[in-house]
């Protein structure tokens, strides 16, 4: 969790860490919640009736997302990520590839972690042909509210900030808006998990790449990680597993197309309100 990194100061997370904790992953990757997104995402893509030929994987890890039929196209931030998936390596917002060369662009367990987020949206849908479709999945807020609990009980009056700060699902669908997608539609599930000691959920976090990125964090302490531990195990259920909480924001959005159903022009209803209500008396 602790690090010391330098990053622009201007930027919510430090790049160079995200690469090296990406890195530091793939060796020993935890991918449990990044296949419970996946699966959530081939649901939602199961009920669209078209076929994508041409697919971005924007924050690939190392692979697991797979379209029969399709070529994909892979990024990761981390190196060894990108090399495991036969892909290149670059950040979410800062992404190479040009204007609409893409059917569809997916974005699994990532989104959390970059630093321009709006930015990484509209270039995602910029990478979108007409009628393309983007489907995003990442951890939202509310996520690891246990850990943020007993981190803020055992550092007590001078909490440090060791948790990034997070997107809820209302901001998360006006973010599609303002990217430029088109019916756009944001939803959110919550998994719980049950954990035997908090040093367990600690180690799938690392396994995930899902620790600390926020610059200039001071080191934990022994004494602070003992105090968490100790309020974590407090929080067991009688079997002793403590439960966590990860909220996952679901996205959809589409590229613009004249093909596409629009809202009714405001002033063109043929009938009024207080006509269609006179029968309901």
């Amino acid at each position: 969790m602790p690090h010391n990194g330098s990053s622009d100061s201007a930027e919510i997370f430090d790049r160079a860490l995200r690469r090296k904790r990406r890195d530091r992953a793939a060796r020993r990757y935890e991918g449990f919640l990044r296949e419970h997104m996946l699966e959530g995402i081939r649901d939602r893509l199961a009920a669209v009736t078209r076929n994508f030929r041409d697919v971005l994987d924007l924050g690939s890890f190392g692979g697991g997302f797979d379209l029969a039929g399709a070529r994909i196209a892979r990024i990761d931030a981390g190196a060894r990520f990108a090399a495991i998936a036969g892909g290149v390596q670059a950040d979410e917002d800062r992404h190479p590839f040009p204007e609409a060369s893409f059917d569809l662009v997916v974005s699994v367990g990532v989104l959390d972690q970059v630093n321009d987020v709006p930015g990484a949206l509209a270039l995602a849908r910029r990478a979108l042909r007409p009628d393309g479709l983007f489907l995003g999945a990442f951890l939202g807020a509310g996520t690891l509210a246990t850990l943020r609990s007993v981190f803020l009980e055992a550092e007590g009056e001078r909490p440090v900030a060791r948790f990034h700060p997070q997107i809820d699902v209302r901001a998360a669908g006006d973010l599609l808006t303002r990217a430029g997608f088109a019916l756009p539609v944001a939803d959110v599930e919550a998994l719980a998990v049950r954990y035997s000691s908090m040093f367990s959920l600690l180690g799938d976090l690392r396994g995930m790449a899902a620790t600390n990125l926020l610059p200039g964090t001071p080191p934990l302490t022994r004494t602070t990680l003992a105090r968490a531990a100790e309020a974590f195990a407090g929080r067991a259920d009688p079997d002793g597993k403590t439960a966590e909480r990860f909220e996952i924001v679901y996205l959809t959005g589409w590229a613009p197309d004249e093909s596409q159903p629009r809202p009714a022009r405001r002033g063109s209803a043929t009938a009024s309100l207080a006509e269609a209500l006179k029968g309901k008396r």
